[in-house]
């Protein structure tokens, strides 16, 4: 599983970098976390406000930091 997160490096990108993070780690999921802070990248998955959570290559969640409970759902977990 691939999972992205989208965002210029601003408080709330990091916030949501580290609540994607905890979810993996504490379901030992076999997952490649990456930050994508490229606005040429980030403008291929259309979205108009960050941070932004893609799985797969499919944006989950975008525009706030999720709750753990929101990334477990968009991870199917």
């Amino acid at each position: 599983m691939e999972i992205k997160i989208l965002g210029s490096g601003c408080p709330k990108c990091k916030a949501t970098y580290k609540v994607v993070e905890k979810v993996v780690s504490e379901n030992k999921m076999n997952a490649q976390l990456t930050k994508v802070e490229d606005i040429i990248e980030m403008m291929n998955y259309n979205i108009v406000s960050t941070p932004a959570v893609v799985i797969d290559g499919v944006v989950k969640i975008k525009g706030y930091v999720p709750t753990e409970a929101e990334v477990k759902k968009a991870l199917g977990i």
